[in-house]
């Protein structure tokens, strides 16, 4: 259980803020269909996460316990580091253009996936995924934790987003990666 609450906790504080936010909240305003959204946000997620879960339990599986254990260690603390780092939405908005083709649901699931692959919590998912010995509750939890972050995104848009500090969420997390990555340094199990 530790592993999905580990998981949700860590990818929704991850998330605040973070581009793939930012882009929920660009698409709300566009389309304004709430629902088509969510379940393309929803479906990118698991199938974005469950690439990145897979890849982690392989390295789990793949490298000995030490290496894993230095490799996690770091990874973590380096997570910390990039939590401090505000996200900017490069240019999404002449993304969704070309992706409006495809409608609602096509586009924003298109977008989210790519704008995933190689995000904060894409990596955090490969770290939890290798650190925790079981994949669907990270899996499970990484999820959770993009949806709990992006619904409120898509259903409030804008007039929420200006009251979070942002700031404070992120450094929250950034000392949550800190922890778990000198706990991994501390505790001889990855």
């Amino acid at each position: 259980m530790n592993a999905f609450l580990i998981s949700t906790g860590l990818v929704a504080l991850a998330e605040m803020g973070d581009k793939t936010q930012l882009l929920a909240l660009l698409l709300a305003a566009r389309y304004r269909q709430p629902l088509p959204i969510l379940i393309a946000i929803l479906l990118a997620t698991l199938f974005n996460h469950a690439l990145a879960a897979a890849l982690g339990a392989w390295l789990a599986d793949f490298l000995n316990a030490e290496v894993l254990r230095w490799i996690l260690g770091i990874s973590f603390i380096a997570m910390a580091g990039w939590m401090l780092i505000p996200d900017k939405l490069d240019d999404e908005e002449d993304s969704i253009g070309r992706w409006q083709r495809f409608g609602v649901f096509g586009a924003t699931f298109v977008l989210f996936f790519l704008a995933e692959i190689g995000d904060k919590t894409q990596i955090a998912t490969v770290a939890l995924a290798a650190r925790f010995d079981s994949l669907m509750l990270v899996l499970a939890g990484t999820t959770l934790g993009m949806m709990i972050a992006n619904a409120p995104a898509v259903f409030i848009g804008d007039r929420l987003a200006g009251r979070l500090p942002i700031s404070l969420i992120h450094r929250i997390a950034a000392l949550i990666f800190l922890l778990i990555g000198i706990s991994v340094f501390l505790f001889k199990s990855p």
